[in-house]
């Protein structure tokens, strides 16, 4: 199953795009008894893209979601509001709030749990790597550093992998 996060940027911020696939866990087929661990769900980073900044859009967020959802899509698209508060929160049914810190450690966890594997060929790989260093090190742009949209948008896209039951009772794919 494939997830897309966006983190959409404003003039001088850029756009960032990230796709993730979610491999199902897996039972050992060799397991006598349980002896043996269920092999753990996977996220494979399988593209990072950066939008060009000045890269017009209609008024970026909202009237976004209203285009992917009015496109007829096919799967299922949920508005994720990144917020400084405690916990998630819901707004109707496709609107959802989410701490940024939340999303950080999501994607911390991952990577240190072994769970998250980034393809070495992709284009902006070098910039998605010094993004999780910057990260790591507490120097992400709200400090004055460097840009951290695809780190966000990478952090959506796994936020949602994560989730097993897509929330909302439709039978439609996930996309985000």
């Amino acid at each position: 199953m494939f997830y897309i996060g966006v983190d959409l940027g404003q003039k001088q911020d850029y756009t960032a795009i990230a796709i993730v696939e979610r491999e199902e866990a897996r039972v050992n087929q060799g397991r006598v008894y349980a002896a043996q661990p269920i092999v753990p769900v996977r996220l494979l980073v399988r593209r990072v893209h950066r939008v060009a900044l000045g890269t017009p859009y209609p008024r970026v967020v909202a009237p976004v979601v209203d285009m992917l959802r009015a496109a007829g899509l096919r799967c299922e698209i949920t508005a994720v509001t990144i917020t400084g508060g405690e916990r998630e929160s819901r707004r109707g049914s496709r609107d959802v709030g989410v701490p940024k810190r939340d999303l950080i450690a999501g994607v911390q966890l991952a990577l240190e749990k072994g769970e998250l594997r980034i393809a070495r060929k992709m284009k902006e790989v070098g910039s998605l790597v010094r993004e999780l260093v910057a990260m790591r090190i507490g120097a992400g742009s709200e400090d004055g550093g460097e840009h951290d949209d695809l780190v966000i948008a990478l952090a959506l896209a796994c936020w949602r992998a994560r989730r097993r039951q897509n929330g909302y009772g439709e039978e439609r794919l996930p996309c985000y």
